[in-house]
């Protein structure tokens, strides 16, 4: 028998109250930056690349890191990069060589970030067969009223 809301309501550790307080004290340009963060965090690519890059543990060249981050293309890559070199996430260091060597190396800011997804990113992992269970179910039981399959 599925638990009720209440039941199956585990409790937070934050108030999504007080976050919203905070957040509504933010000014535009920042609650802006904010949400285009939250997106950072989520997009297809980012997370996966700084963590690539953090447990390498030193510097990184390009190619190594695509080597590292399977599926994603070259010009994937470079827009991730770009995007966490500008939010300093990582750095980029450019070396006058022939042909030039680029390395990329995760920031404090870029560590901080990662130790603070960590706990979402394994909670995800270890909850996986969950939501192959929920999908299942909900795959299972078909279309609702007024849809067609």
């Amino acid at each position: 028998m599925a638990k009720s809301m209440n039941e199956s309501r585990k409790v937070s550790r934050f108030s999504w109250e007080d976050i919203k307080s905070f957040c509504e004290t933010l000014t535009e340009a920042e609650d802006a930056l904010t949400r285009e963060m939250v997106s950072r965090i989520s997009d297809k690519w980012s997370l996966w690349t700084m963590s690539v890059i953090a447990e390498h543990g030193q510097p990184m060249r390009f190619s190594r890191v695509m080597d590292q981050v399977e599926g994603i293309s070259q010009k994937s890559l470079t827009k991730t990069l770009r995007g966490l070199e500008r939010d300093g996430l990582v750095t980029r260091e450019v070396f006058a060589e022939v042909p030039p060597r680029v390395e990329y190396t995760i920031t404090a800011l870029g560590s901080e970030m990662l130790d603070n997804v960590a706990p979402l990113w394994l909670w995800v992992a270890k909850g996986v067969q969950r939501f192959q269970n929920c999908r299942a179910a909900f795959d299972h039981r078909g279309p609702g009223p007024g849809k067609k399959n």
